[in-house]
């Protein structure tokens, strides 16, 4: 995200290619370094984990995820994005959007009932296949692709949003620097993303230490689908000075916890206090 080099790098501990639990040292498994850049806050594996095939990462059902009822319409999907985007962009009817990992395709649903005409790019052929199927998704409107060798018209889009999606790309800025090209002037690119500032990553690494142990808990999952990275704002503010953007809006999500909840009444008000809760939100507006 910034450019620097090894020297710029700091050693975290290690992580098994799996779930860890309270005891990771009595687990087998394939184990890969975790760093982070001193200079923007990213936390990266060293070595990353490669596919065969990019469907080893995406290709999942979506059933193995979700029960029946995920693939109902939820009034309430998005609702807080476009709460944000109104506040920060005039909507117009008929402006273009792109949801970069579209998923089911709810999303583009979504903006379609505020009037968008919303395009969608989704990696995974089971997802993509079931978008058209089961959520009623026009098949042109919907590209079987990743960001990294899909093609749209240059100033096309209004509005991209990457939710929950640049932490499994090996290159993100390669990424936002590509979709930058799509979006017309004065547009806005949405950015959700694991925080390298999440305090129960935090705590459950103090723990770690304190067994004697250099595991860390971050980059969860490291398996299928792969968290290759966790942000912090740096990562953002450092690109920016390399790609014709700036941070309109940022903020921190708490969402869970994942600590014993009889934490959760003190946890959580002290996240929300101090910017540790677990995904950054990030609005980027091209200049």
């Amino acid at each position: 995200m910034c450019g620097s080099n090894g020297d710029e790098h700091r050693v975290l501990g290690k992580r098994l290619n799996k779930s860890q639990g309270k005891n990771p040292w009595k687990k087998t498994g394939v184990s890969t370094t975790v760093c982070q850049c001193n200079n923007c806050g990213l936390v990266f594996s060293n070595p990353q984990p490669i596919p065969a095939s990019i469907q080893d990462h995406y290709g999942i059902p979506p059933e193995e995820y979700w029960k029946e009822d995920y693939f109902k319409l939820d009034q309430k999907v998005f609702q807080g994005e476009i709460s944000r985007l109104k506040k920060l962009s005039k909507i117009v009817p008929g402006m273009t959007c792109l949801d970069v990992g579209a998923g089911l395709g709810k999303q583009m649903l979504a903006m379609k009932e505020i009037g968008f005409d919303a395009y969608g790019l989704e990696p995974s052929e089971p997802f993509y296949q079931r978008a058209i199927d089961k959520m009623g998704i026009d098949a042109k409107k919907l590209k079987l692709a990743m960001v990294e060798n899909a093609e749209y018209d240059d100033d096309f889009f209004d509005f991209i949003s990457f939710g929950v999606v640049l932490e499994h790309l090996y290159d993100p800025a390669a990424a936002i620097e590509k979709t930058l090209k799509w979006l017309k002037p004065g547009g806005l690119i949405h950015i959700e993303v694991p925080s390298a500032r999440w305090l129960t990553n935090a705590l459950v690494n103090r723990y770690y230490k304190m067994r004697g142990s250099d595991y860390v808990a971050n980059l969860s999952p490291m398996h299928e689908p792969f968290h290759l990275y966790e942000f912090d704002i740096r990562s953002f503010q450092n690109l920016s000075r390399k790609l014709n953007f700036k941070i309109e809006h940022h903020e921190y999500f708490v969402c869970k916890t994942y600590l014993p909840k009889v934490l959760d009444p003190f946890v959580i008000p002290y996240m929300r206090s101090t910017n540790r809760g677990m995904q950054l939100s990030v609005w980027l507006k091209k200049t």
